[in-house]
């Protein structure tokens, strides 16, 4: 008897989408290690296999005859060449968020966020017209949604009055050999010139709603626990749409040997940074998941978040979840030493809850949703 037949498309994955596409690798590799009854096919720009060897090798995969670097190159592509694909598939998952108007009538839809909602204002016009036009018909017409969280469940009901039954979190998970792989201490030190200073890390692109902007403001006051002299923050990420008025603000508030700016790291390279780290800091206004807090537990690195959106919800009690406000942040990081083995240990067992596994597992039970 053959198999059911499922057909992933990836084509939005193109270089610098981040944390959306490493959710879906992260399924992928979990559904890899786990015995089912789907033949998973995954549908992804020229140029996938190179990027994500490991998908290549333990599915099958079809490259685009595109790069698909422009929207409108993904849109019409995903109308045409992969309809015409996944015809005959069982059922089609969507991970980027939107549903095409043709193409698979049994669907699963990832919905990551929809952060447009509340800050239309970090969003560019042309991409926040399109949003507003393609989501409500996309979650209107899917089988099936999946989101990576309760807040993006009911943010989807409460704005486009999306059934509670329609949804299922399918949460994320880490792959079983992410820790494996990390840089020394040492070399890191060396080579973004740490010295001997205590680090703080920010894994995150700079856009606007990441809030890069309140760490170096309590960087720069000599009478916050951040801004202590021997205090390092960095940031590692690739360059968001505010990355022009993060750098200018550091250079305004004169931190330029405080504050590290390298770029999106190897894998190694960021958890050799997160074992290293007297705490990583993540006072983003919004997150879907917020997948760089999960990573941090998992690697022993003391969590200091925001209370906005998924946050408290993934940090649960193993991280310091703050307002944010500059006083409350500095209170937390002074806490720090009196509880450092007390949030390692909290984050690490957090973090039994969120692996590649469970979140292919729960991926499977929506495959099976929508073919019923």
């Amino acid at each position: 008897m053959n198999k059911p037949r499922v057909a992933m498309n990836l084509l939005w994955c193109v270089p610098g989408v981040g944390g959306s596409e490493e959710y879906l690798v992260r399924q992928l590799l979990g559904l890899a290690e786990l015995d089912h009854e789907f033949d998973v096919h995954v549908f992804a720009p020229r140029g996938f296999a190179q990027r994500q060897p490991k998908v290549a090798q333990l599915f099958t995969l079809h490259e685009a005859p595109s790069d698909c670097a422009r929207r409108e190159q993904r849109i019409w592509l995903e109308h045409t060449w992969l309809a015409r694909q996944t015809r005959h598939f069982d059922v089609v998952h969507h991970g980027g968020g939107t549903l095409p108007r043709f193409g698979g009538k049994h669907t699963l839809l990832t919905m990551h966020d929809v952060q447009w909602v509340d800050y239309p204002h970090y969003v560019r016009p042309i991409k926040l017209r399109y949003l507003r036009f393609t989501v409500p018909s996309s979650l209107r017409r899917a089988t099936r949604i999946a989101v990576p969280s309760r807040f993006v469940a009911g943010t989807l009901s409460a704005n486009f009055g999306v059934a509670p039954s329609k949804i299922a979190v399918v949460r994320h998970g880490l792959e079983s050999d992410f820790s494996m792989d990390a840089t020394s201490e040492d070399t890191l030190r060396k080579s973004m010139k740490l010295g001997h200073s205590r680090v703080l890390v920010f894994p995150a692109i700079t856009h606007p709603h990441k809030n890069h902007e309140f760490l170096l403001t309590m960087m720069a006051d000599s009478n916050n626990a951040f801004g202590a002299d021997d205090m390092k923050l960095v940031c590692a990420g690739s360059q968001g749409l505010a990355d022009g008025h993060v750098k200018k603000l550091v250079v305004d508030l004169g931190l330029q040997e405080r504050v590290l700016f390298p770029g999106r790291v190897s894998n190694a390279d960021r958890n050799g940074l997160l074992k290293l780290a007297e705490a990583m800091v993540f006072p983003s206004e919004y997150e879907g998941f917020g997948a760089p807090v999960l990573e941090a537990m998992r690697l022993g690195a003391p969590v200091i978040c925001s209370d906005r959106a998924s946050l408290p919800e993934v940090v649960g009690d193993a991280g310091m979840v703050c307002a944010l406000d500059s006083a409350v942040w500095d209170r937390a990081l002074r806490a720090l030493p009196q509880r450092r083995e007390e949030l390692i240990n909290a984050g690490r067992e957090r973090a039994r809850a969120f692996t590649a596994d469970i979140s292919a597992s729960e991926l499977l039970e929506q495959y099976r949703a929508v073919m019923k």
